[in-house]
């Protein structure tokens, strides 16, 4: 229980605005077993060779911490929400007073998940991934049809890490302008670069893998950002949010005294 408090403070202490849970068990995910689709053999995966059920158990935050958790990034100012993967997920989180949800990119294609945390009126983010448009207007109407609007739209490639030149970052103003909410991206890149750009783009939420060191060797420790890191993303990215002002010609008030 120490450590996730201390990734909580770490993560505050960078500067970050919201901290992310997952809320799962290995049993509400997957089966126990060992071969076909639930056997990791991608080779260009980080967990080629794991049984995803064994995967999963050593993955998951036990629902017992959420509330020390949570509890611990309010009095830090930091919101904290979750990720959950099935119903039972959601009644746990209601009972916890969740502020907003996020639907993963596997799970847009759970029609009786999207409606449950739809309806619960809390702001949700989703992430696009490998969905087709059509999938994500499917995913759209349901939320807006559940009386939703309060959501954003992620551009994510799973991929992990990702590369650059699978990351399309030019779907982020196009699903801005053609569903109308916020939009961001969910970056699996490695460094620090990558998370600055897409404000460019008109990208409001950017999110990042949170380690406290990757020398602990974590799942996904070599596409976390350390503190530092974390802290100079934040950093570059309000910088970014700044430069970006209006449509402007002309000399600006600063420039006036130059001229």
């Amino acid at each position: 229980m120490e450590r996730p408090l201390k990734i909580v403070e770490a993560a505050a202490r960078a500067g970050a605005n919201m901290l992310k849970l997952q809320t799962y068990t290995p049993d509400t995910m997957t089966l126990n077993i060992s071969n076909g689709e639930f056997f990791i053999s991608n080779e260009n995966s980080l967990w080629k060779g794991s049984n995803l059920y064994e995967l999963y158990k050593i993955t998951y935050t036990p629902w017992e911490w959420h509330g020390p958790i949570m509890q611990r990034a309010k009095e830090l100012d930091m919101l904290c929400f979750s990720t959950p993967f099935d119903e039972t997920a959601v009644d746990f989180l209601e009972t916890l007073d969740v502020l907003a949800y996020k639907i993963a990119s596997f799970e847009n294609a759970d029609p009786p998940l999207i409606r449950r945390v739809a309806k619960t009126g809390k702001p949700i983010i989703i992430s696009k991934d490998i969905a087709t448009l059509a999938e994500l207007d499917e995913t759209v109407r349901k939320i807006r049809q559940a009386g939703c609007e309060h959501f954003v739209l992620l551009k994510c490639t799973s991929t992990y890490p990702a590369t650059p030149e699978n990351r399309n970052l030019l779907t982020i103003p196009h699903m801005r302008e053609l569903f109308n909410c916020e939009v961001g991206l969910s970056d699996h890149t490695m460094g620090v670069g990558a998370s600055v750009e897409p404000i460019a783009h008109g990208a409001t939420v950017i999110e990042k893998h949170f380690t406290l060191s990757r020398a602990d060797e974590g799942v996904d420790s070599i596409l976390s950002q350390k503190p530092e890191e974390l802290q100079l993303i934040v950093v570059e990215i309000e910088r970014a949010w700044q430069s970006l002002g209006s449509v402007f010609y002309g000399p600006t008030e600063a420039e006036k005294a130059s001229v």
